[in-house]
């Protein structure tokens, strides 16, 4: 593999956007109580009235049920379950980045729960979903995804188990494998492949992790019983299998041909990965968002004018792909997959989660005057309600990778990494010069500094080790970088291609570097004179309920947009207004839209000479 992803206790987001958005994340995960996320797994053991003795007390609203989970979560919901395995994955990760006791402590009366719950359905079945699903899936009868809801518990007592090292997790899920197990050796493998047809989730990805924790042949026969034939094999021969098909239901499979591949060391479920990118991305093209899909299917190649519209850009995608741009980054290297990462935090990630309440935004419309619909804390628990609070547990380790001789700082966010380098321990940290979000009686201390924002990212990397326990420290030029980076160090460097390459001697070595950016706009491929507005990696969004014409030249974006509200005490900021209009539109970054109206893409027209 060419970097490593540091552990989760090694890295951590400092203060910032992201680390704002991560606390806001955690507070939400710890304001669920253990008894409403088992509510569904207690029901179908036969234990639901356990629902009641574990009921909160001194809140009227809680004894009406009003705090009770909702939505797909609903007693009877077809999916109900799911939320609790993306719930228990979030907590352990954010426990383990963080050690924060009171989400331990709600893992562990979770995992005690399911515990009960197993031992009562006769020592392996721990799901919410009923065995009945299951039939009823390789009956042909109407059900949804049940082997979907079932892995989200399994994912989420496998993350316990390789985040925290908890043993119980383990032993849950290995003996819940076998109930499985026994049911997918009942069919031919032609029927087996047929039932595969409806969504799995990631149960592929299950088996290699339990592969790798247990090395039980039980995980190598589910693997060769969970290669998705009609996808994998037509992948493999070089055919666009993605086009029109649902998006969230392949990339948990590709993520599990990954980790198969990680584990197993066989090539061919590395082609099958390798070959998903090239046709999901590619050859496919993005939005100017960085993200994809329409409807939640993959819209053709290049072929996105016709698809802008209510339910653009799923968060669940968005957050399945950043993983899969990872897997890929690790394997090979390609500074590609870290623009691409980098483009679905700022206007995925940020943009899908409400900087106030938390909450989630399952699609990002891209339509004219469109609106983002946010979830509610108890009463929606959509798929992507799940994705999400994973997702800002998992960000910090995108910043910075590492391998035995170099680290590299792949994303420009606030971070702060422990690692090792040549055997000798080594931190890097990351400050970003124009984030200052203080405000307060010195907020206005020191000189004013520049007239006008900058016009470039301006960041601080400071490497510390033992003297001379000497490191090679890479930082990723970003693809939106439009003339050469300012360099200030004492220390040597030179670029190579997309990267600056330092040499840390030891002690302490510190490296300002000014990546210059330009405002520019992004063309629908199919409908180039129809633009998106973008400056380094953020998206702007015009504030207007519908969809607008603007008359200029495309090419040249002063003609069309100019500077506006840039600057508050201490903090630059993103703003811009439209020029040669009676009406004018003001932009701000997609990522701090919340309930206004905004558009993303905007027809260009010449301006009309009087």
């Amino acid at each position: 593999m060419s970097a490593l992803a540091l552990p989760p206790s090694a890295v951590r987001l400092t203060a910032g956007t992201f680390d704002r958005r991560r606390r806001r994340n955690r507070d939400y995960l710890v304001s669920l109580s253990e008894r409403n996320l088992v509510q569904n797994h207690l029901i179908e053991a036969g234990i639901g009235d356990q629902l009641w003795h574990l009921k909160p007390s001194g809140s009227s609203a809680a004894d009406r049920g009003l705090d009770r989970h909702w939505g797909w979560e609903t007693p009877g919901s077809l999916l109900r379950g799911h939320f609790l395995g993306h719930w228990m994955s979030a907590a352990a990760r954010e426990t383990a980045a963080t050690g924060d006791v009171m989400l331990r402590a709600k893992l562990d009366g979770v995992l005690d729960l399911l515990a009960r719950c197993q031992e009562e359905n006769g020592g392996e079945w721990v799901f919410a979903t009923p065995p009945s699903f299951l039939r009823r899936l390789a009956e042909g009868r109407d059900v949804w995804a049940p082997q979907y809801a079932i892995h989200k518990t399994f994912m989420g007592l496998v993350d316990v188990y390789r985040d925290l090292g908890d043993e119980r997790a383990l032993r849950i899920a290995h003996r819940a494998a076998g109930a499985i197990a026994e049911w997918a050796r009942g069919f031919e493998r032609e029927k087996f492949q047929q039932i595969l047809d409806m969504e799995t989730g990631g149960m592929l990805e299950v088996w290699a992790d339990l592969l790798e924790a247990t090395g039980d042949d039980l995980y190598r026969e589910l693997l060769e019983l969970y290669w998705h034939g009609s996808l994998f094999d037509a992948l493999l021969a070089g055919e666009d299998a993605l086009t029109n098909m649902h998006a969230n239901t392949t990339i948990p499979e590709v993520l599990g041909a990954a980790r198969a591949y990680e584990v197993t060391g066989e090539e061919r479920w590395k082609r099958v990965v390798e070959q998903y990118w090239e046709w999901a991305v590619t050859r496919r093209g993005t939005f100017c968002t960085g993200g994809q899909t329409s409807g939640e299917i993959w819209t053709p190649p290049f072929s996105f004018a016709a698809r802008r519209g209510p339910k653009t850009q799923e968060h669940c995608s968005v957050y399945n792909m950043i993983r899969l741009a990872d897997v890929l980054y690790r394997w090979g290297g390609d500074p590609a997959h870290l623009d691409y990462i980098e483009a679905n935090l700022h206007n995925g990630l940020l943009a899908q989660q409400h900087p106030e309440t938390g909450m989630v935004a399952y699609f990002l419309p891209l339509e004219g005057g469109a609106r983002k619909n946010w979830g509610t804390p108890t009463e929606d628990f959509w798929c992507c309600h799940g994705s999400l609070v994973q997702a800002h547990t998992r960000i910090a380790p995108l910043a910075v990778y590492a391998d035995d001789t170099t680290l590299t700082v792949a994303q420009y966010l606030p971070v702060r990494a422990e690692a090792t380098a040549s055997g000798q321990p080594v931190t890097v940290e990351v400050r970003l010069r124009d984030d200052a979000s203080y405000v307060g009686p010195d907020a206005n201390g020191g000189p004013g500094g520049e007239l006008h924002r900058p016009q470039a990212l301006r960041v601080q990397v400071t490497v510390s080790s033992a003297e001379g326990a000497a490191a090679r420290v890479r930082l990723r030029i970003p693809e939106w970088t439009s003339s050469e980076p300012v360099v200030t160090t004492a220390a040597s460097w030179q670029r190579d291609d997309r990267f600056l390459e330092l040499v840390h001697p030891g002690g302490e070595t510190a490296v300002d570097v000014e990546f210059p950016f330009v405002l520019r706009t992004v063309p629908i491929p199919d409908e180039p004179d129809t633009v998106a507005f973008v400056e380094g990696p953020i998206v702007l969004a015009g504030l207007v309920d519908r969809e607008v014409c603007l008359e200029g030249d495309p090419a040249k974006p002063s003609t069309l947009l100019a500077a506006d509200d840039e600057r508050q005490w201490t903090q630059w900021l993103v703003r811009y207004r439209t020029v040669g209009r009676d009406a004018g539109i003001r932009f701000i970054p997609l990522n701090e839209v919340t309930d206004e109206r905004y558009s993303v893409y905007f027809p260009v027209r010449p301006a009309v000479t009087p």
